[in-house]
C-alpha cells in the first residue's frame, strides 16, 4: 500500500505575528518562519506548504504590487512550498460595527481573494480558503444577539459575494473570543444566517475543544459542569456532539493542542491555548480527535479539504526559533494523515 500523500501538510505564518509586539515580544520574520518550514524533516517526509496570514509586518495586503506577489511566488516555489488558506485581516472593521466599519472588513475580503487568486495563477495555490471571523467581542455582541447576529451575517453575505467574483470561498473561525461564533450553537446560527454557497468554518481543534465548556455561553455547554479531563469517554461523546454539528459546514482544518485553558498575549484577547505538539499537558489525543472532524459518523472519510494545517499561536519565541519545535509539528501532522489520510 502507497503511503497516504493527502491532505496535504501545511504549517501556519501568522504564528510569527499574532500575539507579537510592542506590549509582548518582537514578531518573529516571514522569511525565518519560511526557512525553517521548509527545513523541517522526519522520516524523509516534509511540509508541503504553508498557510498565510496577510498580516503587518510578513506581508503588506493593501500596498502589495504583482511583482510583489510574484517573488513571494517564487521564493515559496524555491522552497518547494505551496500556499492554501489565507487569512485576511478583517479588524479594522468589526463585522457587526457602523456602515463604514463594515465597508472596510468587505474591502480587506476583497483584497485578500485578489492576492489568493494571483497566487493561484502563477501556481503555487492549488487548494485553501480564505479565512475570516466577526472581528468583534462577545461582550459587544451579546448587548444585542439578534441584532448583532443579523449585521454579521449582512457583512458576511457581502463578502461572500466578492469572494465568489475570484472563485474563493470563506471560512470562519470558531473561537471563544469572537462574537457571534463564540459558542458551537451561535456559530451554527451565525453560518445559517448567511446563507451563501460559499462559507463555511474553520475547525482548530484547539478552540473547538473549549466550545464543549462554552465558558462565554454557559447555556451551550456540553461537558457537565464537574467534568474531569481524565473521562475520557466524557471527552470523546462532547467531540462527536460538537463534530457532528458543525462538520456539515467544516471547509478548512486546523490541528492543534490545548491543555483545557485561555490564553492571550500582546493585544490578542484570550481565547483557546495553543499546546506544543508533545505538550504533556494537552488534554486531546490529537491524531485520533482529528478523526472526529475527518470523518463522519460512520467513519468514512469526509475528504472535504485537501490540506490540514498546524496552528500554534501565542508560543514564546524562543520555543519557536527552535528546529526540533516544527519537527514535532510535522510529526504530529504525519501521524493524523497515517491515520485519516488518502492516496491520490
Amino acid at each position: 500500500m502507497p503511503e497516504n500523500n493527502y491532505p496535504k501538510l501545511h504549517n501556519a505564518t501568522w504564528p510569527g505575528v499574532v500575539g507579537k509586539g510592542p506590549d509582548s515580544e518582537p514578531p518573529i520574520p516571514f522569511d525565518t518562519l519560511l526557512k525553517m518550514t521548509a527545513a523541517a524533516e522526519v522520516n524523509g517526509v516534509k511540509f508541503d506548504g504553508v498557510d498565510l496570514g496577510l498580516l503587518g509586518p510578513h506581508i503588506d495586503l493593501v500596498n502589495s504590487t504583482d511583482d510583489d506577489i510574484k517573488k513571494l511566488a517564487e521564493k515559496l516555489a524555491g522552497l518547494k512550498l505551496n500556499v492554501g488558506s489565507l487569512v485576511a485581516p478583517i479588524w479594522g472593521g468589526p463585522a457587526m460595527g457602523s456602515k463604514e466599519d463594515r465597508a472596510v472588513f468587505v474591502d480587506m475580503v476583497r483584497r485578500a481573494c485578489q492576492y489568493g487568486k494571483r497566487l493561484r495563477e502563477l501556481g503555487v495555490r492549488p487548494y485553501g480558503v480564505v479565512r475570516i471571523d466577526s472581528a468583534s467581542s462577545p461582550e459587544n455582541w451579546s448587548a444585542n444577539p439578534v441584532g448583532n447576529t443579523k449585521l454579521i451575517a449582512q457583512t458576511f453575505r457581502e463578502a461572500c459575494d466578492v469572494a465568489a467574483d475570484y472563485g474563493e470561498r470563506l471560512a470562519a473561525e470558531g473561537e471563544i473570543c469572537w462574537g457571534g461564533m463564540h459558542s458551537w450553537k451561535t456559530m451554527i446560527d451565525t453560518l445559517e444566517a448567511v446563507d451563501r454557497p460559499n462559507i463555511g468554518f474553520q475547525a482548530d481543534m484547539a478552540h473547538t475543544l473549549l466550545y464543549l465548556l462554552s465558558d462565554n455561553r454557559p447555556e451551550d455547554r456540553i461537558l457537565p459542569k464537574d467534568f474531569k479531563w481524565s473521562d475520557r469517554k466524557a471527552l470523546s461523546e462532547g467531540l462527536k456532539t460538537v463534530t457532528k454539528a458543525l462538520r456539515p459546514w467544516t471547509i478548512d482544518f486546523h490541528v492543534a493542542q490545548n491543555d483545557g485553558t485561555v490564553f492571550g498575549s500582546g493585544s490578542h484577547d484570550k481565547t483557546g491555548r495553543h499546546c506544543q505538539a508533545m505538550d504533556p499537558s494537552g488534554k486531546l489525543d490529537i491524531a485520533n480527535d482529528a478523526g472526529f472532524w475527518l470523518r463522519d459518523e460512520n467513519g468514512k472519510l469526509t475528504k472535504a479539504f485537501k490540506h490540514i494545517c498546524w496552528d500554534g499561536c501565542m508560543f514564546p519565541n524562543d520555543v519557536m526559533m527552535k528546529q526540533q519545535t516544527w519537527n514535532d509539528i510535522l510529526s504530529t501532522l504525519i501521524k493524523v494523515r497515517e491515520l485519516h489520510g488518502w492516496v491520490e
